[in-house]
């Protein structure tokens, strides 16, 4: 009568993980859900959902996820499947790979970057051929 069903990390999309400003992780974070971090993260970070990076949160490593907005600081590699926005007091340094990129002015962009189109979902890699389209 009250038997509770696990919920699949399907259900978990479009519910936020947060770690709030002062908090340091130090290690990799694997999540299935939406994540908004406002912390400190030194490692890296993978996510079937969207990450966003509070004015106050940084990140040292690589992040894949699907969708991502930056208003903080990020330096690595960041994979996006779909867009990644960069706000006007956001700081990147490394490498971008994503589908979709928007930068609002005032941003610090200081890295190199590839377009992809998204394929059945896939996070682009090294071993994916790069194509171009006209």
């Amino acid at each position: 009568m009250f038997d509770k069903k696990t919920k699949s990390y399907t259900d978990l999309l479009g519910k936020t993980n947060r770690i709030v400003e002062g908090t340091i992780i130090k290690g990799n974070v694997l999540s299935h859900a939406d994540f908004r971090l406002d912390g400190d993260l030194v490692g890296n970070f993978q996510s079937d959902g969207k990450i966003v990076i509070g004015p106050a949160g940084s990140v040292k490593g690589d992040i894949i996820c699907k969708n991502a907005d930056i208003e903080g600081k990020f330096e690595g590699k960041i994979q996006v499947t779909e867009i990644l926005n960069i706000k006007a007091k956001a700081s990147i340094h490394g490498e971008v790979v994503c589908g979709k990129l928007s930068v609002e002015p005032g941003a610090e962009f200081s890295a190199t970057c590839i377009m992809k189109t998204n394929h059945k979902g896939a996070i682009p890699n090294e071993s994916t051929e790069e194509k171009t389209t006209e």
